[in-house]
């Protein structure tokens, strides 16, 4: 807990003549606050049905629909106008601005200290910051290694492409775990990678995924939006990540890394209902353990001891009998 409690949702709240008058007339603070939703706004960079950011919203979305908060966003926000949005945010009295710092961690941070009593939720390669900027990360390489596991024992050409966003640490784990987690079972498996320097340009991932089924590729790691099309539109498999596509590509996804970003939404939330917020790492709330991250596999389409191999060491990972390595450099191709 902040000693010196620079954020203070009740401090701004009595600024509000609506709040002044209610404690007035004898309604205590605390109840008045707890009345009031917290007012959040998002700021994307990308569209928000990119996967990764859709996370974001649907946690958000909930808690709007459970009349916790008010939720509002911007998306497609370039990292040139990024400031200027996160303090117009501040300025219109949002209590917790949630967003994407990657490209923008310094300007970033240096907005969030203008504005003290503004709690900032970003995901972020760093560290938090005092007095108020907190950071988070989708640290689901756990269910990543089980999705590796599936995909280790169900090629069949013994060559898996994997196609990322960019090489920066938050993919590399995630490949690296699934990488670790295929070779766990098929010490044979080789691997193609490729990164396409974009968070969405599906028809670019798409082209490489075909020139790694070409090379004789026959189950695609998309960590983008476009590898499943290739996979669905060649007939072969694909591994799912973020979220669970499979509705949109039966047959095709073999096994997906989910993430879930309710336990980090929830409780910051609830830290800024409380007046209790601070800087502090909450990417641990991704983790398995917490219910941040999960592990689906098609069992129609993977070997059935394959199966159950995957599902006993998701139990000693939630058990903290098994630690997933994290492994945050670039992986190369082994072919």
């Amino acid at each position: 807990m902040l000693t010196s409690k620079p954020f203070s949702r009740a401090r701004r709240a009595l600024l509000s003549a609506g709040l002044a008058v209610s404690v007035t007339v004898g309604l205590p603070l605390s109840s008045a606050l707890a009345a009031d939703p917290v007012k959040v706004a998002a700021i994307y960079t990308v569209p928000v049905e990119q996967q990764w950011v859709s996370r974001i919203d649907k946690a958000l979305k909930a808690a709007q629909e459970r009349g916790e908060i008010t939720y509002t966003f911007s998306e497609n926000v370039a990292n040139t106008d990024y400031e200027r949005v996160m303090r117009e945010y501040a300025e219109q009295g949002m209590d917790l601005v949630v967003g994407e710092a990657f490209a923008v961690e310094r300007a970033a941070r240096k907005v969030a200290a203008e504005y003290p009593e503004t709690a900032f939720l970003m995901g972020s390669s760093f560290g938090p910051a005092q007095p108020n900027f907190a950071v988070f990360d989708n640290w689901i390489h756990e269910p990543s290694y089980l999705s590796g596991m599936i995909a280790g024992a169900t090629t069949k050409s013994n060559i898996i492409g994997m196609v990322g966003g960019y090489a920066i640490p938050e993919v590399n784990r995630l490949m690296n775990a699934f990488m670790e987690g295929a070779t766990a079972v098929n010490p044979d498996v080789k691997f193609l990678v490729t990164f396409i320097n974009s968070w969405y340009d599906p028809p670019k991932a798409k082209e490489s995924a075909f020139a790694m089924i070409d090379k004789g590729a026959d189950i695609l790691y998309a960590e983008r939006f476009g590898v499943s099309d290739a996979a669905k539109e060649k007939g072969i498999l694909a591994i799912g990540n973020v979220i669970d596509t499979s509705g949109d590509y039966p047959g095709t996804i073999l096994s997906s890394a989910l993430w879930h970003m309710e336990p980090t939404i929830d409780r910051a939330i609830e830290a800024v209902k409380s007046d209790a917020f601070e800087p502090a790492d909450y990417g641990p709330f991704s983790f398995m353990s917490y219910g941040g991250g999960s592990f689906v596999v098609d069992e129609s389409l993977a070997p059935a001891e394959a199966v159950a191999a995957a599902k006993a060491k998701e139990e000693e990972i939630k058990g903290g009998l098994f630690r997933v390595n994290v492994n945050d450099t670039e992986p190369k191709s082994t072919m």
